[in-house]
């Protein structure tokens, strides 16, 4: 079954999808041959990312400062990762990553997607992404292009669990292309706040700033001066009640804590009177209490109409802090952006009453690829297929009955960021190597002895770095990755 017959097989609309052939396997044994699942009792599902929370930012993970006691108590019921990553240092390849399953090399997606430039408008009419290599002045690098959305090849978790007769639903971030590639395209029912921005123009209500960034378009005023978690936590709500007769999934994605720094009053005088440690911005601070407030609304609807027990939790962020400007992910170094810990490794927690045993942890090096067929195995439903999925069902780790087939995760960020050069990463066991193609090539780290990343050891171990970048060079030519090249200077 191409692609869209697949959508016409599940009543979604079909403009504008031609020429979009991808398959997808609607054999399981849940399937009756006919129009609907045997099984009508499945899974619900709801997947927390919030935009930019670091890896420390938690009181349960170790902030001394911020107060997240919802979210702590949903470790507390769950397990705990302490080596959790996004797949990108930077939102949109991570968000890619999730919704698919698939790394943001093999996706294309592998920088954040810059919806304001001027070429985009360009690349929207023609419906082509570019495929020029990029020019930054003054750097001898040229560097592959970022696409400008998502392609609607691409099969995400909400178009996969549809077999399944799912609710589906996004809230908040999405920065994966324009109304063209909104969630509603990609699968999803309905589409609260989701759209091409990567930020919000502020964070209370009418949620206008100027021209450029005047407004949430899928997200209407509601009332003058709300504040925006609040507005998103009070859409969740709803939308868990409106199904509770139903599977669900819920896709919900804070704008905050990305900037622009804003909060409610009332929180940023709270901690402006507390001490601080080596965090310290009662702003950010009071942004990580509203998502705090957020999950617990969540966590409070589901006992209400008597759905806890059966509802899969995944909590996460969708790369590291932001360093100096928000917030201190030590004793990670750096943070959003750059190859290190502070930029990549990020909080995870999953809940599943009775199949995950309450206040239970993990250090097994997971990613943001492992979420759809996590999703997938807890749904019963199959994996899309004619693609490769990258990520591992974490279900054997969840359990406590198993281990991952894996032995290595990657990263590939192919653009300059300011300070930051073109790099790719292998993390395997303790071990963790980068390479940049412009500067210095390598720096290998032994995480479990190093976490803050201070000594560079690719001097004393040669044979370790030849190892592990000749992996890296085979899962970079797997993943058709493209990569940057020396500039032609004429």
């Amino acid at each position: 079954m191409n692609r869209r017959d697949f959508l016409k097989s599940i009543g979604m609309g079909t403009a504008g999808l031609a020429n979009h052939g991808a398959a997808f396997s609607l054999v399981s044994p849940f399937w009756d041959g006919k129009s609907h699942f045997l099984n009508q009792d499945n899974t619900n599902i709801i997947l927390i990312n919030v935009d930019d929370l670091g890896w420390v930012d938690l009181s349960c993970y170790g902030s001394r400062y911020y107060e997240t006691p919802n979210i702590d108590k949903l470790a507390a019921q769950g397990m705990k990762f302490t080596n959790g990553y996004a797949s990108c240092a930077v939102c949109s390849p991570t968000r890619a990553s999730i919704m698919t399953g698939r790394y943001p090399a093999r996706i294309g997606i592998t920088d954040w997607i810059h919806h304001l430039d001027r070429k985009a408008h360009t690349a929207i009419g023609t419906g082509k992404n570019p495929v020029e290599y990029v020019v930054t002045e003054g750097r001898p690098l040229l560097c592959p292009p970022n696409p400008y959305w998502m392609e609607l090849d691409e099969i995400t978790i909400a178009e996969m669990l549809k077999p399944a007769e799912y609710a589906t639903c996004h809230i908040g971030k999405w920065h994966l292309g324009h109304r063209w590639w909104y969630p509603d395209r990609q699968g999803f029912d309905s589409n609260i706040g989701g759209c091409e921005i990567g930020q919000p123009p502020t964070y209370f209500d009418p949620y206008y700033q100027h021209e450029r960034r005047s407004s949430i378009p899928t997200l209407p005023p509601r009332k003058q001066g709300e504040y925006l978690s609040d507005r998103e936590a009070d859409e969740a709500v709803r939308f868990i009640k409106e199904n509770r007769d139903r599977s669900f999934f819920l896709h919900m994605c804070p704008y905050a804590v990305h900037t622009p720094l804003e909060a409610k009053k009332e929180l940023i005088a709270k901690y402006e009177k507390k001490k601080p440690t080596n965090q310290s911005n009662a702003v950010y601070a009071a942004m990580i209490e509203s998502v705090d407030q957020t999950v617990g609304k969540i966590m409070r609807a589901l006992e209400e109409v008597n759905l806890s027990d059966k509802t899969l939790v995944i909590f996460t962020s969708d790369n590291g802090g932001l360093k100096d400007h928000s917030t201190d992910n030590s004793p990670l170094r750096s943070g959003k952006g750059y190859p290190y810990e502070g930029g990549i490794r990020v909080p995870l927690i999953v809940r599943w009453p009775e199949k995950i045993k309450p206040g239970s942890a993990s250090d097994v090096p997971v990613t943001s690829v492992d979420f759809l067929p996590t999703v997938s195995q807890a749904a019963n439903t199959n994996l899309p297929d004619n693609r490769e999925i990258d990520g591992e069902s974490l279900m054997p780790l969840l359990t406590q009955k198993g281990s991952l087939k894996r032995d290595a995760i990657y990263w590939h960020f192919p653009h300059y960021r300011g300070e930051v050069v073109p790099y790719s990463i292998i993390r395997k066991g303790d071990w963790k190597l980068i390479k940049r193609y412009e500067g210095k090539t390598f720096e290998l780290f032994n995480l479990k002895e190093d976490i803050g990343e201070k000594h560079d050891l690719t001097e004393k171990m040669p044979e370790k770095v030849k190892e592990l970048d000749a992996q890296l060079t085979v899962w970079l030519e797997h993943t058709d990755a493209k990569l940057p090249v020396i500039r032609n200077r004429k």
